[in-house]
């Protein structure tokens, strides 16, 4: 007797959250800011706050294409019904433009002021869908040697052609490492974001900030294909609070960054074991560089419709 399985199940990537065009998509990889927004979810309407955020992202990336780019997360393992938002936005000067929609975009607000909750559950619009002060936002900056008085070691800081101060421009994340673009991994493509947050040291903040990128430029080489690591830094929050995106494949090429950990490639070894604190400030690897208890690891999956036994698209 012959059986036949069904194909293993894939989860869709962020990208397909969207109708727009692949190239006109902005990610981690190419955005100039990344503004996460957090919200939880209350248990009664996490169908209906799953499609109103899914309903509001597509809205935005369809009317502000190449202005800003917005997916949809889960937590993968931590706390249900609370949702990520990702919105990739391609400068500080063009979230003015997205202030605009409270007040000049029909569409948006329709969408926002909509009654959401059946009359039968006591009816109500997006607002009553998400817990009372859950909202909270970050809003995160590709990391570029010589930002906030750090080392420029490595000159990937530039600026405009009158070098003013005021026309300052940081290079977008994908410049952060040597390996081909066409080889990077990004919000939009991979199958799970793992957002890994530390916080340095003051007096450690330059040598904290060359690890990080000696340590994202050595995974990126030896994981080429299963996953891309970018470092970005909190423009208005903590200022040596730092952020790294690790960007899987897959949650399975969670055991190959494992692997890497474990030191079986000699690059990360080597970054691992380097004496980073100069001995005029006591000598020291990476781990004196940051406030004890501060590193966290968050993964996150691209939601899709259907998940957690959620409703599907209306």
């Amino acid at each position: 007797m012959t059986t036949t399985s069904s194909p293993p199940f894939v989860l869709p990537t962020a990208q397909d959250q969207t109708t727009i065009a692949r190239d006109a998509i902005l990610h981690s990889g190419n955005a100039g800011v990344i503004v996460e927004r957090v919200g939880q979810l209350r248990a009664e309407f996490r169908s209906e706050g799953r499609q109103f955020a899914r309903e509001l992202s597509e809205y935005i990336n369809k009317n502000y294409a190449g202005i800003v780019t917005v997916f949809v997360y889960e937590e993968t393992f931590g706390t249900k019904d609370r949702l990520h938002w990702l919105l990739h936005i391609k400068s500080l000067h063009a979230y003015e433009t997205l202030i605009r929609m409270g007040t000049q975009d029909a569409g948006w607000r329709d969408i926002v002021l909509r009654q959401r909750v059946p009359a039968e559950r006591g009816g109500g619009s997006w607002d009553r869908l998400f817990l009372d002060g859950a909202l909270h936002e970050t809003v995160l900056i590709p990391s570029a040697f010589g930002m906030y008085g750090t080392s420029e070691s490595t000159p990937d800081s530039v600026s405009s052609a009158d070098d003013s101060p005021a026309t300052f421009v940081v290079p977008t994340a994908s410049a952060q490492t040597s390996v081909p673009v066409e080889q990077q991994l990004n919000s939009a493509d991979c199958g799970i974001v793992m957002h890994r947050v530390g916080e340095l040291k003051y007096e450690y903040r330059a040598e904290g900030r060359a690890f990080a990128r000696a340590l994202c430029e050595s995974w990126n080489k030896v994981l080429a294909g299963h996953a891309t690591i970018y470092l970005y830094e909190e423009a208005f929050g903590r200022s040596d609070r730092i952020h790294h995106f690790i960007h899987l494949k897959s949650l399975s090429s969670y055991y190959t960054l494992m692997g890497v950990r474990a030191m079986s490639d000699p690059e990360t070894r080597e970054v691992f074991t380097r004496q980073w604190i100069p001995d005029e400030k006591g000598g020291g690897g990476w781990d004196r560089m940051f406030v004890q208890g501060s590193l966290t690891d968050l993964a996150l999956t691209p939601q899709h419709w259907g998940m957690y036994a959620t409703k599907t698209e209306e």
